[in-house]
């Protein structure tokens, strides 16, 4: 499981290293493809083809269905770490998550998210109460 917050820096080339806890397990390589709100997302090559199988799977004519199979193919880049652990954020990547030099990464149980440090603070500000306030209709799946 990927838990926990983050905080490398995106270096002049682009490079971004990811934390040293979950480098062994991404040593065979990960996707990174466009993640919700903005930030980018980071699986396992494994999780990401049963995540690209389902997007595959769903009805051809939900609209929203098709969209999302589209941009998630069209925007994954595989990359395999370095020694260091680093990573390198395509252009499209880094500027569809508007990163700068500091980043966040956050693990999100089954994959990590890359969010520029300001974009993080501001969804974190946002949802705090959403999050404190959730009520049983929306943790009905959960608890």
């Amino acid at each position: 499981m990927f838990l926990g917050t983050y905080t490398p820096k995106l270096d002049d080339k682009g490079r971004l290293t990811l934390p040293a806890k979950f480098r062994e397990a991404l040593l065979g390589g990960v996707m990174i493809t466009k993640g919700q709100d903005h930030s980018l997302s980071v699986y396992l090559r494994d999780d990401f083809a049963e995540l690209a199988n389902r997007a595959m799977a769903a009805s051809k004519n939900n609209v929203e269905a098709r969209a999302f199979a589209r941009n998630l193919a069209a925007s994954t880049d595989e990359q395999r770490p370095d020694n260091q652990g680093r990573i390198t954020l395509p252009v499209e990547h880094r500027r569809y998550a508007g990163l700068t030099k500091e980043c966040v990464v956050i693990g999100a149980v089954d994959h990590l998210e890359i969010w520029d440090a300001d974009a993080w603070r501001r969804y974190q500000d946002e949802h705090e109460e959403t999050y404190s306030q959730a009520g049983i209709e929306s943790l009905d799946a959960i608890l």
